[in-house]
């Protein structure tokens, strides 16, 4: 039987928010209240996540894994201080099975993303965790950015894809990273540059790739 999945948080952008992570919604268990003990009732909060593991890494912080009022704050405070924001695209759909994959999603229902860019006048840059794929937070985003009449100039094609979201003369950058879904593991290892640095460090992983890849959009 069919459900509706809601996303239960939501956007959150500190003042001076100069950077949107964004991503699709949360698994189906966030919006059902049936959080893990090591999950943080969050966003990004899945145990299986590595946005936060990567951040940790990006801004030399501590956090807290836990199901907890202050895992939560750790990472509002984290946000805050460098000036990032979350916003995923989607405001609820239709799922069929009790599953968290993006192509599961039916009947999508976007938040009005062009809305908050013209209210939070600061963000300049625009990070998809993910790439293009159906459904992803960047193919999400491109149709918005059609049904609102925006206009997307792809900049570079190769990983990370970086597009020009143009909004009238304000110029914003949009970047696709590599998933922090531990569902990606696959792909980042058949990445040749991954395979390359693989071999001349074995003890190099996929969250050192995704770091490097992400270290230098999130600190600028």
């Amino acid at each position: 039987m069919s459900f509706r999945h809601e996303h239960p948080y939501p956007p959150f952008i500190p003042e001076k928010c100069t950077k949107l992570i964004v991503g699709t919604i949360p698994p189906p268990r966030f919006s059902k209240d049936e959080i893990d003990p090591t999950d943080v009732d969050f966003c990004y909060g899945s145990r299986f996540g590595l946005l936060w593991p990567i951040l940790e890494r990006i801004f030399d912080y501590n956090l807290a894994y836990e199901n907890t009022a202050q895992a939560i704050e750790q990472r509002k405070q984290l946000l805050t201080r460098n000036g990032i924001g979350i916003c995923d695209m989607v405001d609820f759909c239709i799922r069929e099975r009790m599953e968290a994959s993006d192509l599961g999603m039916k009947e999508i229902r976007l938040r009005n993303l062009k809305t908050i860019l013209e209210t939070h006048t600061d963000i300049e840059m625009l990070l998809f965790m993910g790439g293009n794929s159906k459904n992803g937070p960047e193919y999400l985003f491109k149709r918005h950015a059609r049904e609102n009449d925006l206009k997307v100039i792809l900049k570079r094609s190769e990983s990370p894809r970086i597009s020009e979201l143009d909004m009238g003369g304000r110029k914003i950058k949009c970047v696709s990273l590599i998933s922090p879904s531990s569902a990606a593991n696959r792909a980042i290892g058949g990445h040749p540059l991954y395979k390359a640095k693989r071999s001349a460090k074995k003890n190099y992983t996929t969250l050192d790739f995704r770091v490097e890849q992400y270290l230098p959009f999130f600190v600028n």
